[in-house]
């Protein structure tokens, strides 16, 4: 199903300016039993950065009510929710009044591996880097050419991939957000120069002040991450996996990975039922 400004149809105005610039947003949620997982961290996060790009925020009721609409029946399945700046005519300069799109479209939950959140995942660094810009970094536009040509670097012999930025710091994962255990210590890298700040990444910040794990946000080199005990990526629809191997290197997922990832399950059955 899909839902463009609240109309079931599968057809955008060609002077749409997500089209021609990427000009918008997007969050992708996960979809159980017809109940958003993790919405309310979604919607602050794109409310966010349509504080960033001076885009209108839908009014929350017609946005929950059009969330309602494409997901209710669903079983398991993903939604993804996306805002542009809506219609201009050429050139970048942006409409005097803003009309923003709302687009809705439902999809299956990916099929990947159980044993990718049990065992882990085969990861590799990537070669493409991200840029600069403190402006952007951190909200989910629609902009992602960076992520396109790293994971164009890999096929199948991999399921994520780590992308460093411009000042050799590593920053994320193709599609996820990255945290090393050392020495009993868990450190994520710095979201302010590059990188999305995943709604997972923050939740697992927010347990780790509840329960005394201690952290550190940090930057954080190659050679550091791979000195590390514990590796995992996480996002909101895959969850948390661990790293068992990287550059030649090998890894268990080990107390703090299932600790968090153990917080987690807790956490989703509790906002479920707050939910229903």
């Amino acid at each position: 199903m899909i839902l463009i400004n609240g109309e079931q149809r599968d057809t955008l105005e060609i002077t749409d300016r997500g089209l021609h610039y990427g000009d918008g947003l997007f969050e992708t949620i996960e979809i159980i039993q017809g109940q958003p997982v993790f919405l309310t961290q979604h919607l602050a996060r794109l409310k966010t950065g349509c504080q960033v790009l001076h885009i209108p925020y839908p009014k929350e009721a017609l946005l929950l009510d059009e969330i309602h609409q494409v997901s209710q029946f669903v079983i398991h399945g993903v939604l993804k929710l996306m805002l542009t700046r809506g219609s201009g005519g050429r050139g970048y300069r942006q409409p005097e009044i803003i009309q923003a799109t709302r687009l809705l479209a439902l999809y299956p939950f990916p099929d990947y591996p159980a044993h990718y959140n049990s065992a882990g995942i085969n990861a590799c660094f990537c070669t493409s880097r991200l840029g600069l810009n403190p402006m952007l970094a951190g909200i989910k536009h629609n902009n992602r050419l960076e992520q396109v040509l790293a994971r164009a670097e890999w096929r199948d012999e991999f399921q994520e991939g780590l992308m460093l930025n411009l000042n050799e710091h590593v920053i994320e994962g193709t599609m996820t957000n990255l945290f090393v255990v050392k020495n009993g210590v868990l450190y994520t890298p710095k979201i302010i120069l590059s990188g999305i700040k995943g709604v997972l990444r923050q939740l697992i910040l927010e347990f780790a002040k509840t329960y005394e794990i201690p952290f550190k946000i940090n930057d954080l080199t190659k050679e550091f991450v791979l000195s590390g005990d514990e590796l995992f990526v996480t996002n909101s629809v895959i969850g948390i996996w661990p790293i068992k191997s990287i550059a030649g290197q090998s890894y268990m997922p080990g107390f703090l990975t299932q600790k968090i990832s153990q917080y987690l399950a807790e956490y989703k059955i509790s906002e479920k039922d707050i939910s229903c």
